[in-house]
């Protein structure tokens, strides 16, 4: 193929580094990803998307439509000499880091958690924050050695900078000695953590920070205003909206997914509606585009059919982290990747997120539904003239038992290494009792001091 025909395509990831492609000028989204999957030697990205930035912010590439659409004229009149900038960021936050299953695509989630702490405007979280910092320096550093926790050596030796763990409103608060001063005495605490205990402690408590695991996207409160002092936060359990005043963010609403009804918009019209219950009016705002409208609105889907997906998981792990915190059998903490990972290839967590609008419905079972009259053809030109209508209905499906045949299996093969090979023939009556009974047992073997392999 004639090197006219092909575009350098430069991916920036979360650890600094880049990537270096060339691609066909037909090329689709997918063609990059797949480049970067071969470079990085990892088969798939769960929770990783492409990313273009547009009007300064943020949008996730549709992996299957053409780069062309993103980058516009540009692309068709450029060179191979001249490099196409796109993104390698998370587009799919999570509650815990153990549904990560791959430990390189870890390492990225993690260091694009580091940078999302040094920014944040947390102001009322200072305490979460050096948690944070301790939490890190254990899984960049390791142990800090006893002779620099106590005595004189300690006020002396700086071993790291308080820039790299830090946001630069905290450094000014309480000033680079004081971090500098009391940050190892977190840091000491954490001995004998292991480096990727520490990370997936920095996943989950990074989790609980306001503007941590949120994709934030700028809205417009009126169609002409000019600055946009809306923020609409992407998280892993809903959306939050905030609205920025003097600097500061001031939450408005806090949105749980079962707290929003319907999500529309048309052209830059975003509409969101709250269930009856709430007793809210309906929230209108105005994004940069209709381009800008209809990629949040697919990433707001894709992010709820997620959570729904991996509700089950997750509260496993809770169950796990829970028995381990109350003592009650700490051979229990051990985790079963290879169980987990099969669990969660049933949650299609573990499949591509690019089929996440097609795989995760169907595991999902929820009634969850889009009805898009839009044209997914549109040209830029074509985009803010558009009459185009799309519509997100959000519906929980109906909860299920939580000990269900289907699970149990997975939790004590999990658990204890118990094989179940052969699903018992029980109604789902029973399953209470024989799930109690299980753990009953086991309880009491640990209070014995059995030892389970």
């Amino acid at each position: 193929m004639r090197t006219k025909w092909k575009r350098h395509v430069c991916i920036l990831l979360p650890n600094k580094q880049h990537l270096d492609c060339a691609v066909r000028v037909r090329a689709r989204g997918r063609e990059v990803l797949n480049s970067v999957l071969k470079q990085l030697s990892v088969s798939d990205l769960q929770v990783f998307g492409l990313a273009v930035l547009r009007d300064n912010e943020y949008l996730f590439v549709d992996l299957d439509q053409k780069l062309s659409k993103y980058f516009g004229k540009r692309w068709n009149t450029g060179s191979i000499k001249v490099p196409f900038i796109l993104f390698l960021r998370v587009q799919f936050y999570l509650e815990a880091g153990q549904l990560i299953m791959s430990s390189k695509e870890q390492q990225l989630y993690y260091g694009e958690l580091r940078q999302k702490v040094l920014r944040s405007q947390s102001r009322h979280q200072e305490a979460l924050l050096f948690q944070l910092a301790a939490s890190a320096l254990q899984a960049d550093i390791g142990d800090l050695e006893q002779k620099d926790v106590e005595g004189e050596e300690r006020k002396q030796r700086h071993y790291f900078l308080p820039e790299d763990y830090f946001p630069s409103w905290l450094i000014k608060r309480r000033g680079r000695d004081f971090l500098l001063q009391n940050s190892p005495v977190l840091h000491g605490e954490l001995r004998g953590v292991s480096r990727s205990q520490a990370i997936l402690q920095f996943i989950r408590e990074a989790s609980s920070l306001q503007d941590g695991a949120v994709t934030f996207y700028r809205m417009r409160q009126e169609k002409k205003e000019l600055r946009s002092s809306i923020l609409l936060g992407v998280a892993v359990k809903g959306l939050h909206i905030y609205q920025e005043v003097e600097g500061k963010q001031c939450m408005l609403h806090d949105f749980s997914w079962i707290d929003i009804d319907r999500l529309t918009f048309q052209g830059s019209r975003f509409e969101i509606a709250a269930v009856g219950s709430l007793c809210l009016p309906k929230l209108l705002y105005y994004t940069h585009s209709a381009f800008h409208s209809k990629h949040i609105l697919r990433h707001l889907t894709d992010s709820h059919r997620l959570h729904i997906s991996t509700r089950d998981a997750v509260s496993y792990i809770q169950q796990l982290e829970d028995m381990k915190a109350s003592q009650l059998y700490n051979e229990a903490y051990i985790c079963d990747a290879a169980s987990l990972k099969q669990r969660l290839h049933c949650s299609n967590l573990a499949s591509s997120m690019s089929d996440c609008s097609v795989a995760m419905e169907a595991a999902t079972c929820s009634s969850f539904s889009v009805a898009v009259e839009a044209d997914t053809d549109w040209t830029e030109e074509e985009e803010e003239d558009s009459l185009s209508e799309a519509e997100l209905r959000l519906d929980e499906p109906e909860e299920v038992f939580v000990d269900d045949p289907a699970e149990v299996s997975w939790l004590g093969e999990l658990l204890h290494g118990i094989s179940v090979d052969e699903p018992p023939v029980l109604n789902s009556s029973d399953w209470a009792a024989v799930t109690m009974e299980m753990k009953q047992v086991l309880w009491r073997r640990a209070d014995e001091g059995a030892s389970v392999d």
